[in-house]
């Protein structure tokens, strides 16, 4: 199993930190959580190209965390040429809406979609990709999924849970990956929850939005649906992960010393490996190891 942080960053625009997105890649399979604004390029820097990626787990549908899935998809269907399976597409209710009102054939890229289907320029491209005529419009699987929901296929499973965050107007949801090979939690963006607490008890590895230092939030219902420092410690902790990493990560704590400050701190409460998350790091799932000293 690998895991790759592709975007640790927020809404805010940033050079150094991506929008929300994770991959794990689990046997052939090369499974998404999340594609937000930048992470489509962050995918590509990894080395992985849009005809690799086979499913997609959308947490909740706020833009920093699917703004790239027309990108991922129709660039996935162009260079595919016919030849992959379609995207498997999983998310909270409304992703079946957003794909169809996207790439139906009444959908905004539909004039996009006629062309590269019907023109003949189009055509010769798509043949000389190893296409056979006639093409067929993108049709990813899609389904909606809600607290409690589990996606099994051969290799692994997927389980959801409810999180607090932006109810009622958004359903949000944290995922659980079992493998063999070892087992992934992500938060999506969350406030302190039980509930993804005992989602993620034992896990390898947890990804967890840490949005502000605990103590400076704005209001009780930022406090509520997003979750400081100290509180991802104490999931952590709690849920017994071996891996805690600190993800959508504001500008508030990304400074030279803080980063540091945080790190300590949520030492003192959780006593697992700690990452301070980046774009594109690798997390392990067993103990981080030093490096060869040359």
């Amino acid at each position: 199993m690998e895991i790759r942080l592709l975007g640790t960053g927020t809404p805010t625009p940033s050079l150094k930190r991506m929008s929300s997105g994770y991959m794990v890649r689990v046997g052939d399979d090369v499974i998404l959580f999340d594609h937000g604004s930048g992470a489509y390029h962050r995918m590509l820097e990894a080395g992985v190209k849009p005809t690799q990626v086979t499913h997609v787990f959308f947490t909740h549908l706020h833009y920093d965390h699917c703004v790239d899935y027309p990108r991922l998809l129709l660039t996935r269907w162009d260079q595919g040429a016919g030849e992959i399976p379609e995207l498997k597409v999983y998310g909270p209710p409304h992703i079946a809406r957003m794909t169809e009102l996207l790439f139906s054939r009444e959908g905004v890229y539909s004039p996009d979609l006629a062309a590269r289907t019907e023109h003949p320029l189009s055509q010769d491209i798509f043949e000389a990709r190893g296409g056979v005529l006639p093409r067929k419009w993108p049709a990813p699987e899609v389904a909606e999924l809600r607290s409690g929901a589990v996606v099994e296929q051969p290799g692994w499973k997927v389980t959801a849970v409810s999180v607090p965050h932006a109810q009622p107007q958004l359903v949000c949801l944290g995922y659980r990956l079992d493998a063999p090979e070892g087992s992934f939690t992500y938060s999506g963006d969350c406030g302190p929850s039980k509930a993804l607490a005992e989602l993620a008890r034992g896990s390898d590895v947890l990804v967890h939005m840490c949005h502000y230092l605990s103590g400076t939030e704005l209001s009780p219902a930022l406090a509520k649906g997003c979750a400081g420092h100290l509180e991802v410690a104490r999931v952590g902790q709690e849920a017994g992960v071996k891996n805690l990493v600190v993800s959508h990560t504001t500008e508030q704590m990304d400074v030279p010393g803080v980063r540091e400050r945080v790190i300590r701190e949520m030492a003192e409460i959780y006593t697992g490996n700690l990452f301070f998350g980046e774009d594109l790091m690798q997390i392990p799932i067993g103990d981080p190891l030093p490096a060869k000293l040359d």
